[in-house]
């Protein structure tokens, strides 16, 4: 009986596993997020979104204006991409490899990127008042672009640095999760998004996140169990 009782929970605890964690991790941010999205959607702004705002104008200066601006940019564009392709080449070991992943990595990125948009045009959340900006903004506010494809950015770029990084990365992924926070809450104090737009992409990114690791942790063993037995692995 202890034998067998052993042996049970020996097999419980060999399925919890990278899938299973990153799956529940992105369960319950997609959760809070759809609570999130039914509060924000065409209503008021909550409390906390017009006292942020309020702050973020009555403390401002030229000087921390222009840092935000330059901070905000790192968020789009090609920066996400180029360091997020930079950090999934260190997973391959041939060239063919090292491209393969970065190709890998940037599509993971795009299809978050492209899914967001959805959700944007289905909630269409307005932004804060334009008199409050202080940088260029199109679209709608939630969940906010710029924090989603820097928090899937540095989410990405943790990931490489974890599994590949031989020292120093506790120092890597800590400046790297910093500046994918610190893009987030730049698009508050530049009063183009509420403080709710920026936790939505948070949760968005983790959610996402949560589906690319579940995936990988699935497909990847399959993968390498496939070419041991020289089978075709699995599309």
């Amino acid at each position: 009986m202890k034998h067998i009782g052993h042996s049970a929970h020996t097999g419980r605890t060999r399925h919890v596993g990278p899938a299973e964690l990153a799956g529940s991790t992105g369960l319950g941010a997609w959760a809070a997020f759809a609570v999130l999205a039914v509060v924000v959607g065409r209503g008021p702004a909550p409390g906390v979104d017009g006292g942020l705002l309020d702050w973020s104008v009555a403390h401002r200066s030229s000087m921390s204006v222009s840092a935000a601006r330059a901070l905000t940019d790192t968020g789009t564009g090609v920066v996400p991409y180029a360091l997020v392709a930079l950090a999934w080449m260190l997973l391959g070991r041939t060239l063919r490899q090292r491209t393969a992943a970065a190709a890998m990595g940037c599509a993971c990125l795009a299809a978050g990127q492209l899914l967001r948009y959805g959700v944007m045009e289905l909630i269409t959340r307005p932004r804060p008042p334009r008199q409050e900006w202080a940088a260029y903004a199109s679209g709608w506010s939630f969940p906010s672009g710029h924090t989603t494809t820097s928090a899937l950015a540095a989410g990405l770029v943790i990931w490489a640095t974890v599994l590949r990084a031989p020292r120093g990365r506790t120092a890597l992924c800590a400046v790297v999760g910093c500046w994918g926070v610190a893009v987030g809450l730049t698009r508050v104090y530049l009063g183009v998004h509420w403080f709710t737009d920026v936790v939505g992409g948070w949760l968005f990114a983790v959610g996402w996140l949560g589906v690319c690791l579940c995936a990988a942790a699935w497909w990847l063993p399959r993968r390498g169990a496939a070419r041991e037995t020289g089978e075709p692995p699995p599309l």
